[in-house]
């Protein structure tokens, strides 16, 4: 007989076995009785057609769920077996989930999508901008579909005016991804000035048309501007980020693109109001201009200016008069002056002259031959005339005279006479 060992051995002993044995599962199945604890831990039953297995999926994984779990939801659960010793099941540990056949679809849009971005069909410089007024539309979609009518209704509200064409077009199924780039390229050769790829809601098989290379190239080489307008303002297809725009629904696509009639009217009564007030602005500002024109002319004329030239020389004549009063008194000013100085001068220089006058007096009265000859002095008269001693010959008798007496004398030699 075997050796007797205990529950808990028996139970380590398993658990040691098979979580070493299924350390990595990846395991499909359907969700059942999916619970939300306060905790933040997720717990659930993943079962098939014949059987069932326990899984939990602790607080930091299921945190980075993308989505919520519905009750028989297909999912595909990464993990690895765990077992509970104490009560001896078994359960798997997830790691991570994702939906069930979407897995494949997802990593194919996120290739294709890395594949188109590298080669340049998102780049902004490359998208076209959309015209500010449309007047010409196609629209690429199913003739059967409710996005057809809902952009139609839109339309016929803003702007009944707006010309449509309508591509029939395969939105769904195998061959919806050959029919959607055959009439993008036909709407192309149409002269239209936008073009509408759209579709209503669905799953992403639904809409995987909308995600395939060969539609991507079509809106890629085509010249009208494109708007993809496809499924609800969740859902985000291929399409999309080639297009020149995206719209979140297809009736958001034909609001974004036409105006609203009323508002386009109310805008026109804004405008004539605003041209309105503008032309009567401009009015206001001729006829200013025109009345300072009138003022300036006023100001410039003949007559104007005649008594501005009159003003100015009869201020320049006062001014002159004025400087010519000033300059004569400065001038009598300055002759009283000189007046007085050149009599001050006058009476100095006579005062001075008559001192000099007074001296050449008394020296000449000194030096008087009268005087003179009173004193000790004689004058020499030959034949009644004065004569110098010198001119005396020898024996020539002569006269010498002073004022009193007349004396007869006779020249003995030609030396002077000592009298």
């Amino acid at each position: 007989m075997s050796q007797t060992q205990s529950v808990s051995s028996l139970n380590n002993q398993i658990k040691s076995l098979l979580e070493a044995r299924f350390l990595h599962v990846s395991v499909e199945g359907e969700i059942s009785r999916a619970t939300y604890h306060s905790s933040g831990h997720l717990y659930f039953t993943l079962k098939d057609a014949d059987s069932a297995i326990a899984c939990v999926m602790f607080k930091g994984n299921a945190k980075a769920l993308k989505f919520q779990l519905e009750e028989g939801m297909a999912v595909i659960v990464h993990g690895a077996l765990s077992v509970f010793s104490p009560r001896g099941t078994y359960q798997i540990n997830c790691l991570s989930m994702e939906p069930a056949g979407s897995g494949a679809l997802a990593k194919a849009y996120e290739q294709l999508k890395a594949k188109l971005s590298a080669k340049g069909y998102f780049d902004a410089e490359r998208k076209k901008r959309l015209p500010k007024f449309v007047e010409r539309v196609a629209l690429v979609t199913s003739a059967t579909g409710a996005a057809l009518q809902d952009m139609l209704k839109v339309a016929q509200k803003r702007w009944p005016l707006v010309n449509i064409t309508l591509l029939d077009t395969l939105v769904q199924g195998e061959n919806a991804k050959l029919s959607i780039a055959e009439n993008i390229a036909k709407a192309d050769r149409l002269n239209v000035d936008v073009i509408i790829i759209a579709r209503g809601g669905g799953s992403i098989e639904d809409l995987w048309a909308f995600n395939e290379e060969i539609v991507a190239d079509a809106i890629f080489t085509c010249q009208t501007p494109i708007v993809s307008a496809v499924g609800h303002e969740i859902d985000y297809v291929i399409s999309d980020f080639v297009a020149d725009v995206r719209a979140p629904t297809p009736s958001a696509a034909m609001e974004m693109l036409l105006p609203d009639q009323i508002e386009m009217l109310q805008r026109l009564d804004d405008t004539a109001q605003h041209y309105e007030r503008l032309v009567e602005r401009l009015l206001h500002t001729k006829v200013l201009a025109l009345t300072r024109l009138q003022e300036l002319f006023h100001q410039h004329s003949i007559d104007r200016k005649m008594a501005l030239w009159k003003s100015e020389i009869a201020l320049l004549q006062g001014q002159l008069n004025e400087r010519f009063e000033r300059l004569l008194r400065e001038k009598a000013y300055a002759r009283q002056s000189l007046l007085e100085r050149l009599v001050f001068q006058t009476r100095q220089n006579l005062s001075t002259h008559e001192q000099l006058l007074v001296t050449y007096r008394n020296a000449l009265s000194a030096k008087e031959p009268k005087r003179e000859q009173k004193e000790c002095y004689a004058q020499i008269v030959r034949k009644g005339k004065k004569v110098a001693l010198e001119t005396i010959e020898i024996d020539e008798v002569f006269e010498l005279q002073t004022p009193s007496t007349i004396l007869l004398a006779q020249a003995l030699s030609k030396r002077p006479l000592d009298l």
